[in-house]
C-alpha cells in the first residue's frame, strides 16, 4: 500500500545527504533512471511489492538491475530501503524524491494535452505563455495526443486545469440541453 508520507521522509534524507556530499544531480540522474524502470517494467515493481520473495532476493535483483547505472549512493540507499524491509516503496521514494527536486530547482511540470502533434515552435509559445503569465520558473512540459478531444487543447499545471477543448465545449452544450433551461422562461 503506497504510503507518501514515508516516501517523503525517505526522498528528503537522500536530497538532504546528496546536497551535503555534493551529487545532487548526480543522485537526480540516478532517480530518474530508477522511475523509468519502474514505469517501464510492471514486473520488476510487483517484483518488489511482493511478500514471498525474500529480501535477499530482492536486493540481488536490484544490484543487478542498477549495477553500473546508478552511484554508489543510491545502491547504497536501495541496500537501506531493502534492509529496512521498505523496498515496496521505492517507486513512491523515486517520484517525491523527484517532486522534491522540483522544488528545490522551479521547476514546473506542465501537462499538454492536445488533439493533433503540435509543433515545437507552438509547445515553446505555450510554454513561454503559461510562464509569463504565473511567473513560473523553468518548466518542464509533457505533451501527449488525445484525438478524442476533437480539437484544442488540455493544460494542466500547479493543481490548475485550463481545458478549451471541444470535446469540453459539445458536453457543455450536452448539458444545457438536458437542463432545458430555456423551456421554462418560454411559458
Amino acid at each position: 500500500m503506497p504510503n507518501p508520507r514515508l516516501a517523503a521522509r525517505y526522498a528528503k534524507s537522500l536530497i538532504d545527504l546528496s546536497i551535503e556530499r555534493n551529487q545532487l544531480e548526480v543522485i537526480y540522474k540516478d532517480m530518474q533512471y530508477l522511475q523509468a524502470v519502474c514505469k517501464i517494467s510492471r514486473e520488476f515493481v510487483n517484483l518488489l511489492r511482493s511478500p514471498i520473495v525474500s529480501g535477499d532476493k530482492k536486493k540481488s535483483i536490484i544490484v543487478a538491475v542498477t549495477k553500473g547505472k546508478v552511484s554508489d549512493l543510491t545502491d547504497a540507499f536501495n541496500v537501506l530501503l531493502v534492509n529496512k524491509g521498505r523496498e515496496s516503496d521505492l517507486p513512491e521514494v523515486v517520484e517525491a524524491f523527484i517532486n522534491q527536486y522540483n522544488e528545490i530547482k522551479d521547476i514546473h511540470k506542465v501537462k499538454l494535452t492536445s488533439a493533433v502533434e503540435l509543433g515545437n515552435e507552438l509547445k515553446n509559445a505555450i510554454t513561454e505563455k503559461v510562464k509569463a503569465a504565473h511567473q513560473l520558473g523553468s518548466i518542464e512540459l509533457e505533451s501527449k495526443v488525445d484525438a478524442n478531444l476533437i480539437g484544442g487543447f488540455v493544460l494542466e499545471f500547479n493543481n490548475n486545469l485550463l481545458d478549451a477543448s471541444i470535446l469540453r465545449d459539445l458536453k457543455d452544450i450536452k448539458k444545457q440541453f438536458a437542463k432545458n433551461t430555456y423551456v421554462h422562461n418560454i411559458r
